[in-house]
């Protein structure tokens, strides 16, 4: 009986735990990878996801937006906050202002919510690992503006340099959908920034290949609008 008790008394905070961790949000999914801190134009425009922005702007309630893979929502998202309703139109579509939170997982989704078009799920929030390398930092930022200086293209992070992370610079590192969604489930800064890095070095050579093709060949002659994961289907 002694040893129930104290096993009981190791699991409530647990529990406690596992309950604090674990929420019902509603939920946006689309085709895109969020990522936390991230800011978000958004164009509303489906009737279910009006009805939810404009259910948590008003609650100051976060929503949730897992990443469409392959017709599928996957288990990774980002919740998010709404913060402005930057203009509601007169058939209640609306632009607005979102900022990234936090890396949920979800566990179960629950498409029919009583008296509400939109859908929610259960999810829990990983613990995220933030601290940062500043040498592999400076390692990343160095190859991707090498990156940048191929494409001829120019980026303000709008931070100093020693304050930016892997959020904000995976973006703009030329990932395909996959390897960003590959990238939101890494839960240790430094993990992110090694994958942001080897991505670089191997996809630089291929840029400088491909422009030194182009010179061959030259000497020789607002608001996104995305729609929603249709539960319907």
């Amino acid at each position: 009986m002694k040893h129930f008790i104290q096993m009981m008394i190791g699991f409530i905070p647990a529990l406690h735990l596992y309950l604090v961790m674990t929420k019902f949000i509603p939920i946006f999914p689309l085709g895109i990878v969020a990522y936390p801190g991230e800011k978000l134009n958004l164009h509303i425009f489906e009737p279910r996801y009006k009805e939810l922005i404009t259910e948590c702007y008003a609650q100051k309630k976060p929503f949730g937006i897992p990443t469409v893979l392959k017709k599928d929502i996957g288990e990774l998202g980002v919740s998010m906050l709404v913060t402005e309703m930057v203009q509601v139109y007169a058939n209640g579509e609306m632009d607005i202002r979102a900022e990234g939170i936090s890396v949920f997982r979800i566990l179960e989704i629950v498409q029919n919510i009583p008296d509400k078009l939109f859908a929610g799920a259960i999810v829990n929030y990983p613990a995220n690992q933030l601290r940062k390398s500043i040498v592999l930092l400076q390692q990343v930022l160095q190859l991707l503006r090498q990156l940048h200086l191929l494409l001829n293209v120019s980026k303000d992070f709008k931070k100093p340099d020693e304050e930016l992370g892997s959020y904000d610079l995976a973006h703009h590192a030329g990932l395909a959908l996959e390897e960003e969604y590959e990238l939101l489930g890494l839960l240790h800064e430094s993990q992110r920034l090694e994958y942001l890095k080897r991505h670089l070095v191997k996809t630089i050579p291929i840029i400088a290949g491909t422009e030194n093709l182009k010179e061959k060949i030259r000497l020789n002659g607002h608001f996104r609008e995305l729609k929603g994961f249709n539960f319907d289907l």
